[in-house]
């Protein structure tokens, strides 16, 4: 549900740290458990596999057809995993961490630039940018790539959590498994925890000053992001100076399409507004019959106690706390991060979760 206007202070330091940071990106992540069985390398079948398993896949929209970017990683006939990235108007780019752990795994995931996004069509027309729609994309997503209820875990993060919580709610009987990752089942209740937890704990000079430029329309200004960005980005997005935010974040934020963001989103960084202004589906999450695992970050801009009881909710969930973790706590808390959530896909896979219910 965030994103950052670079200013051209803070691009250049990016590009001066680029190859750097990559590098330690690299060198500090997990290795391997094991190595991937042969076939995880085998591509028959896959119309993909001429171009590295890139697909322009044909989506349907009031507006006509347009095309969205997928690229698929793996083989894996029971684990395939499609990755929903957050914005809405950011791309798959910032989930490439999972480069380092899925493939060790053995599991299968696809990339997806969801319509509207930097490596897919972007469409002008603004009626196009409404949750049903989007939801009616993840499907036609969903059976361009033969995914079904035997090996389709949807994942979400931020946007993506909306999106895929939508998308459960009126598509269960496609799914084998769910997860929800810094995202809360109701718009008002972030805005409140927001306006409660968050913005209270901030320098009251430097959010006055930021409510202001907010209230005048002046979200471009330079001064708003050399406000946002010490007090409230690195303590709730993403937990480092931003000069070593890895580059697959930094790739996200320049490619992000605005006209998407602020219309779905809303022009405020400290909380959500636009179209999206009073979702909410915590009362419809009893209804989400399939496993579920909800990720929060201690320090993240959604409320972790909230998320918990989104587990309780949901008829068979489980609830992974990164204790040293922002919204971006899949770089922030990694190790705990892509632990949890690999040890639920596998708990899925095996019958481990949800436990098997035995009647005499």
């Amino acid at each position: 549900m965030h994103r950052l206007r670079v200013s051209a202070s803070i691009a250049a330091l990016v590009l001066t740290f680029a190859l750097t940071l990559a590098a330690a990106a690299s060198a500090c992540a997990q290795s391997p458990t094991k190595a991937p069985p042969a076939s995880y390398f085998d591509n028959s079948g896959y119309p993909d596999a001429l171009s590295g398993g890139v697909r322009m896949i044909p989506i349907k929209t009031p507006d006509g057809t347009f095309h969205v970017w997928t690229k698929r990683v793996g083989n894996n006939p029971r684990i395939k995993v499609l990755l929903l990235h957050g914005g809405p108007g950011m791309t798959h780019e910032y989930l490439e961490a999972f480069d380092s752990y899925f493939p060790g795994q053995g599991i299968q995931y696809y990339y997806y630039d969801q319509l509207g996004s930097y490596y897919s069509d972007q469409p002008k027309d603004t009626k196009l940018w409404t949750l049903p729609r989007f939801v009616d994309e993840v499907e036609q997503v969903r059976k361009a790539l033969g995914l079904n209820k035997d090996n389709f875990y949807l994942y979400g993060h931020s946007w993506g959590g909306v999106l895929a919580m939508q998308y459960a709610l009126k598509y269960p009987q496609h799914l084998k498994g769910l997860i929800i990752s810094n995202m809360m089942a109701s718009v008002p209740a972030y805005n409140d925890y927001a306006h409660k937890v968050l913005m209270p704990a901030m320098d009251p000079k430097a959010l006055a000053e930021i409510l202001a430029l907010e209230k005048q329309g002046k979200t471009d200004d330079p001064k708003y992001m050399q406000l946002l960005i010490p007090n409230f980005y690195e303590k709730h997005l993403l937990r480092m100076p931003p000069e070593q935010w890895p580059d697959p974040v930094n790739r996200t934020f320049k490619h992000a399409n605005e006209t998407v963001y602020t219309l779905m989103q809303g022009p405020s960084e400290m909380g959500a507004g636009g179209r999206l202004l009073l979702w909410d589906v915590s009362k419809q999450l009893k209804d989400i019959p399939v496993p579920t695992l909800v990720i929060a970050g201690r320090y993240g801009t959604m409320d972790p106690k909230y998320m918990e009881w989104m587990a309780g909710q949901v008829q068979h969930g489980r609830f992974l706390l990164c204790p040293h973790g922002s919204h971006m706590d899949l770089y922030d808390d990694q190790k705990v991060y892509m632990a949890g959530l690999i040890k639920f896909i596998n708990d899925v896979d095996t019958g481990r979760f949800p436990k098997p219910v035995h009647t005499q």
